[in-house]
């Protein structure tokens, strides 16, 4: 009987630490901001595998009619003509020696179809995720908010 009093307990002492842990890395579900709006616009899941992340729409925020399908018409690679919501837009992420940042990877503008050089920074404790997008000198900045 005292086994199983125990796993409770440890679970219940773990989930602050698992919650924190979540907070200290991009893994989660982020809610993207329009630069020129500053409404939300698209949910993009990251997952991390092997120490690499990737990141996916998950959900459109703009509003479509029922039943389009949105595709990225403009994407140069294998995405090309493809469904946004499900698409890869960040892809072979990895952390540095500053555990708050990532790099060496790449995102997608689908709107663009420009593929950009992608720089992630965790900001405020893990609340919010600063995506820098680049090309040699030239850069910009998003800020996207941590769903979960």
């Amino acid at each position: 009987m005292l086994k199983f009093m125990v796993i409770p307990f440890l679970w219940a002492v773990s989930l602050p630490i698992l919650a924190q842990a979540n907070t200290a890395s991009p893994v989660g579900l982020w809610q993207s901001i329009d630069d020129a709006s500053g409404k939300p616009r698209a949910e993009i899941r990251i997952t991390e595998a092997a120490g690499v992340l990737t990141g996916r729409i998950e959900r459109s925020l703009l509003p479509t009619p029922a039943g389009v399908v949105l595709l990225c018409t403009l994407c140069p690679d294998d995405r090309k003509d493809k469904p946004l919501i499900g698409m890869e837009i960040i892809r072979q992420m990895k952390v540095t020696s500053d555990t708050q940042i990532w790099e060496g990877g790449e995102i997608l503008d689908p709107d663009k179809g420009k593929i950009f050089k992608l720089r992630l920074q965790l900001q405020e404790g893990g609340k919010k995720l600063q995506v820098r997008g680049y090309i040699g000198p030239f850069f910009r900045n998003q800020t996207w908010m941590r769903l979960s």
